[in-house]
């Protein structure tokens, strides 16, 4: 039996198949200006990719900020189910979540079972998300996937004071302006992030085993900022960590027809 979890968010919207054990095949495209169109175009094209028509697929179920617009799908779920069904099945150890997005950042305790124990969220201000660093990125003109890297390339760190996500790229160009190096900046970036996504968990707290999620959990600058943040080196990321959601919508797709069966 093949599910899909379609998972539609700020930034990106990212497509699973799962059939019950694994990930069959997965796509991640931008957002965009048409996010309805390029979902569904997504949607048909993966499938059409593994030989599958709508038919062959038990259920699909849309998760993210655009889940209730998504009109192939069969049911729809909130992302902070979605992504912990999906974290609880990579990493059954996991009791606490780390998410950062495109335009939010939550934290979550996973219970024993598996399921939403307790959670605080943010997507009332962009800094401290994915759109926060893809402006630094831009401002520093560093492409988005070279940045973690050259973060951890310096022993030097600075602070960013700001916290406003308009304000912060006033003070990186000041920062700039000063011979302050991009890397030296970037590590002072994450570091604000990473204090940030830390100070809203420690309103829940963090036990166990920490896992971060999220397109931003590609980031090994960011990553290493809040294992530092967190005093736990210990924190992972999967693989292909802005899945989690999208897969976990999967995941429950399965279970829910598993359970009508």
């Amino acid at each position: 039996m093949i599910t899909c979890g379609v998972d539609i968010g700020s930034r990106t919207i990212k497509v699973v198949l799962f059939d019950g054990e694994k990930v069959l095949d997965s796509a991640v495209i931008l957002s965009g200006s048409a996010p309805q169109e390029n979902t569904e175009r997504t949607f048909l094209d993966l499938l059409a990719a593994n030989h599958l028509t709508r038919s062959d697929v038990a259920m699909t179920i849309a998760t993210g900020y655009g889940r209730n617009y998504f009109e192939l799908a069969d049911k729809a779920s909130s992302e902070i189910i979605c992504h912990t069904a999906g974290v609880a099945f990579l990493c059954p150890e996991a009791s606490t979540i780390i998410d950062i997005g495109g335009q939010d950042s939550k934290v979550v305790q996973v219970s024993q079972q598996g399921k939403v124990a307790d959670f605080v969220m943010n997507d009332r201000c962009a800094a401290g998300t994915g759109k926060f660093i893809e402006m630094v990125a831009h401002t520093l003109n560093m492409p988005i996937d070279k940045i973690g890297q050259a973060a951890l390339s310096s022993d030097e760190t600075c602070e960013i004071s700001s916290m406003c996500a308009v304000f912060a790229e006033s003070e990186i160009i000041g920062l700039l302006h000063k011979g302050i190096p991009a890397e030296v900046i970037l590590r002072g970036v994450f570091k604000s992030v990473a204090k940030r996504v830390v100070s809203l968990g420690r309103k829940i707290g963090f036990q166990g085993q920490i896992v971060f999620t999220g397109g931003v959990a590609q980031n090994p600058g960011v990553l290493e900022a809040i294992r530092e943040q967190v005093g736990d080196p210990t924190i992972t990321a999967p693989c292909h960590p802005q899945l989690t959601g999208a897969l976990g919508a999967a995941i429950i797709g399965h279970q829910t027809v598993s359970k009508n069966q």
